[in-house]
């Protein structure tokens, strides 16, 4: 079989699988080598969330383009996303009142469908959520969650309908570069030769970028959630949901709740490590918080609780750009917050690559230079944790 292609992507999660996708709707014929199988690291285990309530306007530029394909999915890709309409609330606590007000007004400005709400709007639409102990969140109506496999492999099916090509079980040992030049790439199963090489690996993402000579900060970031089910009285669904409150996010899909927490999250373990079930005492601290939220979920019961590896940088912001040889690419370090941004990224990835310039969303802060200029990103919640 020839292994010559347009482009190669190495890493099948939805990243890749959405840059295939948009490259091969651009008329070029891309290869996907994926170490296992398609969505088998962070996207197997992403919680699906589908908001725009970002703090930073590139994030909430790339989202809010990503939520057309969401509520389009069958039009715009083919197949099925699992995209569910359960809006979206952002509670912070008063310490953080302003920034949730001016965070709100800039994805206005965006055209973003949200507005804020009182404690006591919150009671009404969550009648089983204490509200007690903030006074205003931010409210998205639209917004949902999706199913992080189904989407990736719908984008991947798209990608291969329109003339991609995806390898399985394909581990990348080497990226070839002759005259300063991408060539393409040794792997375990042969050689592959192209121009472009595009970095979508996740958690493995340093192992490429190392083999190029390239030196950027960059690690791995553990994250653990667990499913919880619901009692009865505690209805047939509600709003996905960031806590600020408690360090937490939640979200239903269908009897179950999925509730994932923001601290103490390990950093620099290898994403080769077993992640089936959570490290110990988590399910214990997210027992604790979403039953502080949710005072009815004391009547739940566990279902199950499981760990997953992303790429994470300094600022928690994606490395999306050229880089390194003529042809390397990176789209990485996405830090846990890919999934619902990955259509737009990857349109904008394939305008890079076949246009030279990105004309979707301005995407030029996510350069992997910002960390050698010193440009990182800072956000409205930057520090909300403290």
């Amino acid at each position: 079989m020839d292994n010559t292609a347009d482009a190669i992507i190495i890493g099948g999660g939805v990243q890749g699988a959405s840059l295939a996708f948009h490259l091969a709707q651009r008329g070029m014929k891309p290869i996907v080598l994926e170490k296992k199988f398609v969505g088998a690291g962070a996207t197997g285990r992403s919680s699906g969330l589908v908001r725009m309530h970002y703090d930073t306007e590139v994030d909430a530029r790339l989202a809010w383009v990503s939520f057309d394909y969401f509520r389009n999915w069958k039009e715009m890709v083919g197949g099925d996303s699992g995209f569910t309409r359960t809006g979206f609330l952002q509670i912070v606590g008063d310490k953080h009142y302003d920034a949730l007000k001016q965070n709100t007004k800039m994805l206005q400005s965006i055209g973003i469908p949200t507005w804020l709400i009182s404690s006591d709007d919150v009671a009404r639409l969550c009648p089983h959520y204490y509200t007690g102990d903030f006074e205003f969140a931010a409210y998205e109506p639209e917004s949902g969650y999706a199913m992080p496999s189904d989407t990736a492999n719908s984008l991947m099916n798209a990608a291969r309908q329109q003339g991609a090509r995806l390898v399985q079980d394909c581990t990348v040992s080497g990226v070839k570069v002759n005259g300063g030049r991408i060539t393409g790439v040794d792997t375990a199963q042969g050689e592959f030769h192209a121009p472009v090489v595009v970095n979508c690996a996740g958690a493995w993402a340093e192992k490429l970028n190392q083999m190029v000579g390239l030196e950027l900060p960059y690690d791995t970031w553990r994250h653990d959630t667990m499913f919880v089910m619901r009692p009865r009285q505690a209805g047939p669904s509600h709003p996905a949901t960031i806590d600020f409150r408690h360090e937490m996010y939640f979200r239903s899909e269908g009897e179950l709740t999925l509730v994932g927490l923001e601290d103490n999250n390990p950093l620099g373990g290898s994403p080769d490590d077993e992640s089936d079930h959570a490290l110990p005492g988590f399910v214990d601290r997210a027992v604790d918080r979403i039953c502080q939220r949710m005072p009815i979920m004391e009547q739940g019961g566990l279902h199950s609780a499981h760990g997953g590896y992303d790429g994470i940088t300094p600022d928690q912001h994606p490395i999306i750009g050229a880089a390194g040889p003529d042809g390397y690419y990176l789209n990485c370090g996405h830090s846990g917050t890919g999934f619902k941004t990955a259509p737009a990224v990857g349109r904008c990835l394939t305008e890079l690559i076949i246009d030279g310039e990105v004309t979707t969303v301005d995407i030029s802060s996510l350069a992997p230079s910002r960390f050698q200029e010193g440009k990182l990103i800072g956000g409205t919640y930057d520090n909300i944790w403290t």
